[in-house]
């Protein structure tokens, strides 16, 4: 009986899913770490000697309904500081009866926790923006500060590619790079737009890092080049699956199922160490927001159980149709984008032509994920799966017309150039024409429409448009496909990380100027636990389209071109280098590369995830008994 009070107590401690305290960084508010692990069999496992502690009857104090747990810190028990106290002197106490393996062992996990925590608090202050993304949070709801968020994740990730690249790539190029003795031609504007000229001879393209000097067995141009490449995929493999992972984990502990009591938000909701009034403000658009959102979804599953069965005929019907409709509508933008290709593939050299694609693929991502966005209104579905529906409709436009412009440059039309700069160059143009978009979309749409509004309200256009609201699922969707596009043209433009990262950089401050100069807050609030995470999801999809655009563009790889691998193949720049190793290395590496432990490793693989599918059904259990403990309490 103890023990099971005693897990009530610990679970009652459970955060909601936005009531993230205001001192920890935005990052650790995304995904929300809950007592609940603690609980589930799989923690246990690690923790044999955590309950022995709970049975004892000299460590209860107060009530007999909170216990003292080792792993879990003095201020985080929801006691008065004199029963703090007291555990700390019966802690004490109780090392003195203990042995001295024990004792240095549990100081030193300890320590090893504050560290931990000391660490990550130093961690948490460097993150940049993290003062104005809670204020943001604030004034616009955790909708808008997930995107803001999602922008900082992908910007920090950015320059971590810089920092790859510039050590593996730039720095030995520069170095031991031989001069060319050609002269370059001077920059002019149209080369700025389209990568041409002094640009095209710059380290920003694939034709700069020639072999040079630097042409040792194991130490040259071209093995660095493909290392740093591919240490750039795989951090963002592991990135991206890993944030994904652990978010969706997170929404699913916290699923639709669970739902916190209304009356601890509205009495137990307010932080009273707060002095500040902008803190205090800030906190009451807080608990304002969590309200909103829980009575949205209580009207919602209300209206949706007074539906009777002509209505929902009615509504499956209406689906079907509405479904059918967008079908049409992406298959005329995909036909519409591959014609424009083929128009910009003439001789013509004009500026316009040359962005012509671009142009015709942003006007299109900007008016059908509107369209989109008003089909799921008529398909009455609650306010967060409107927006995931949204954004699954957007993302696969945007990268279905990305992958149609990406197999129209599969071959250059003229062969005389260097195949790798042109696909560059092209990805070039994307990023640049993304932040130009932005640029417009900020200074000559949205601040006009504000304008307007402010300046004559009562003027028939102004009541009309009205304050925009800051719309997440396509500021979203632009920054998933500016990413796949990084990602995608890394390889023949190594430097695009470092031109993503400024732009980001500057597209930071024009979404801010937007949100807190253009946008009002939004009438209705929706839950980020799903959306974030369908945010990476739709991110790990960009990731997987650029690794098979790079695979197949390098299995298709002639020898003879331009840059690092100009005479010989891509993956044969490793063959030398093999060949001066040791023999029983070399043994090594074939059978890594082996079908025999390919077979092996799959085993593995069977096994380990056979290990975390029982693990998983064991907490799933342990979960749905906990909610219904705490329905209880």
């Amino acid at each position: 009986m103890m023990d099971r009070e005693d897990r009530k107590a610990n679970f009652h401690r459970l955060l909601s899913v936005e009531s993230c305290s205001s001192d920890v960084s935005s990052d650790s508010c995304e995904y929300y770490q809950t007592e609940i692990f603690g609980l589930l069999p799989s923690s246990q496992a690690h923790r044999p000697h955590a309950d022995a502690v709970t049975h004892d009857p000299d460590e209860t104090f107060g009530t007999n309904t909170v216990s003292w747990n080792p792993s879990v810190p003095l201020r985080a028990l929801p006691v008065c500081l004199q029963g703090k106290r007291d555990i700390r002197e019966r802690q004490h106490l109780r090392r003195r009866s203990i042995g001295s393996w024990d004792s240095w062992r549990r100081s030193q996990q300890t320590a090893r926790r504050r560290l931990k925590e000391d660490v990550g608090g130093a961690l948490s202050g460097l993150l940049p923006w993290r003062h104005t993304i809670h204020k943001i949070e604030g004034q616009f709801g955790v909708g808008v500060k997930a995107y803001f968020v999602f922008l900082r994740y992908l910007l920090c990730l950015n320059l971590l590619y810089c920092v790859i690249i510039a050590g593996s790539v730039l720095a030995p190029t520069l170095v031991f790079r031989q001069n060319s003795g050609l002269q370059s031609p001077p920059l002019g504007y149209k080369d700025i737009f389209v990568g041409s000229g002094v640009l095209e001879n710059s380290p920003v393209f694939h034709s700069f890092y020639t072999r040079g000097s630097l042409d040792l067995d194991c130490i040259n141009t071209p093995l660095l080049f493909l290392l740093g490449m591919i240490s750039v995929l795989f951090l963002s493999i592991i990135m991206v699956v890993r944030r994904t992972v652990v978010g969706y984990k997170h929404s699913w502990l916290t699923g639709n199922r669970f739902s916190s009591n209304l009356s601890y938000k509205v009495f137990c909701g307010w932080d009273f160490s707060i002095q500040d009034s902008q803190a205090a403000s800030l906190k009451q658009n807080f608990i304002r927001n969590e309200l909103k959102m829980d009575l949205e979804e209580q009207t919602f599953n209300e209206r949706v159980q007074r539906r009777s069965l002509r209505l929902w005929v009615r509504l499956i019907f209406l689906r079907v149709f509405l479904n059918f409709l967008v079908l049409v509508l992406l298959g005329s933008a995909f036909a519409l984008i591959y014609y424009t290709i083929f128009l910009s593939q003439t001789e013509s050299v004009s500026l316009m032509l040359e962005y012509l694609p671009p142009i015709t693929m942003a006007t299109i991502n900007y008016i059908l994920p509107h369209i989109f966005n008003k089909v799921s209104e008529f398909e009455d579905y609650s306010l967060t799966i409107q927006l995931n529906l949204t954004l699954i409709r957007s993302i696969f436009l945007k990268l279905a017309s990305l992958g149609i412009y990406l197999f129209s440059l599969r071959s250059p039309a003229n062969h005389k150039i260097c195949r790798e700069n042109a696909f560059g160059k092209e990805m070039y143009k994307l990023t640049i024409f993304n932040f130009l978009e932005c640029f417009f979309n900020a200074f000559f749409v949205a601040y006009p429409r504000t304008f307007l509004v402010e300046r004559f309200p009562s003027s028939s256009l102004a009541q009309i448009l009205g304050k925009k609201q800051f719309e997440i699922p396509f500021n979203v969707l632009d920054l998933v496909n500016s990413q796949t596009v990084t990602w995608v043209g890394v390889f023949y433009c190594p430097l695009l990380p470092a031109i993503s990262a400024l732009r980001l950089m500057i597209l930071f401050h024009l979404k801010k100027f937007t949100v807190m100069r253009c946008c009002v807050p939004a009438q209705r609030m929706f839950r980020t636990a799903s959306s974030s995470v369908l945010f990476h999801f739709m991110l790990l999809l960009g990731l997987a389209m650029s690794v098979v655009t790079l695979v197949v563009n390098i299995n298709r790889f002639v020898p003879g071109g331009c840059g690092p691998f100009q005479d010989r193949d891509v993956f044969n720049v490793t063959s030398v280098c093999l060949k001066t190793l040791p023999e029983p290395v070399q043994n090594t590496i074939r059978y890594i590369s082996s079908e025999a432990f390919a077979i092996a490793l799959i085993l593995a693989e069977v096994v380990i995830l056979t290990s975390y599918v029982s693990r998983g059904r064991a907490n799933r259990k342990a979960i749905e008994r906990l909610k219904d403990m705490l329905v209880m309490l």
